[in-house]
């Protein structure tokens, strides 16, 4: 029988707070029953296993990301929607990395189809980059080419691995710039740059 209090929806947020205060890597049942004061059993009536637990998880964290996302870049479009799109997602990775690297696991294809938070991931990047004038197969190079940006970004300056003296704000500002220019001279399919 459920314990009174206990929900899949409270157990995934308890679960992400876990991950932002010790650590994806730490988020494991046992940790979660010891917070709710429970039998790791007890969890089992709520989510099925650690992987479905992760799962929801990184859709919750999807979720957040892309609200925040979506806030933030409403009515805006060129470089200012990019830096808009761009800032949020540095803020959610720095605030919440716990939350963020549950974001960045493989999930299932099928739930991938389903999913309307990445239903919803898709159509605000993708609306993002229709202003540059991209289509398939080019907008996949470029949700790619941005992802992996930012991520790359927000991963080194967690870890504090950006040593120069440059201000680390500058050099985002410099790289969005940067990304603004790549995305309106986009080499698209069938064209060489500057042909």
């Amino acid at each position: 029988m459920p314990r009174a209090g206990l929900s899949p929806e409270r157990l995934v947020a308890a679960a992400a707070d876990l991950a932002d205060e010790a650590g994806y890597e730490h988020v494991t049942l046992s940790a979660l029953a010891r917070r709710f004061g429970v039998k790791d059993a007890s969890l089992y009536s709520h989510v099925r296993s650690l992987a479905d637990l992760r799962t929801r998880m990184a859709l919750l964290a999807g979720g957040e990301m892309v609200d925040r996302i979506a806030a933030a870049v409403a009515g805006r479009t060129g470089r200012d929607a990019l830096a808009a799109f761009a800032g949020a997602y540095r803020a959610y990775a720095l605030e919440h990395p716990g939350r963020y690297a549950a974001a960045q696991i493989p999930l299932d294809q099928a739930l991938v189809t389903d999913s309307p938070v990445l239903r919803r991931t898709a159509e605000v990047t993708y609306g993002m980059l229709r202003a540059y004038g991209l289509e398939e197969p080019d907008l996949t190079d470029a949700v790619r080419l941005l992802r992996s940006t930012f991520h790359g970004y927000c991963a080194l300056e967690s870890t504090g691995a950006f040593g120069a003296p440059r201000d680390v704000q500058e050099s985002w500002d410099k790289s969005i710039d940067a990304l603004h220019v790549l995305l309106l001279n986009w080499p698209r399919e069938g064209r060489t740059p500057g042909g």
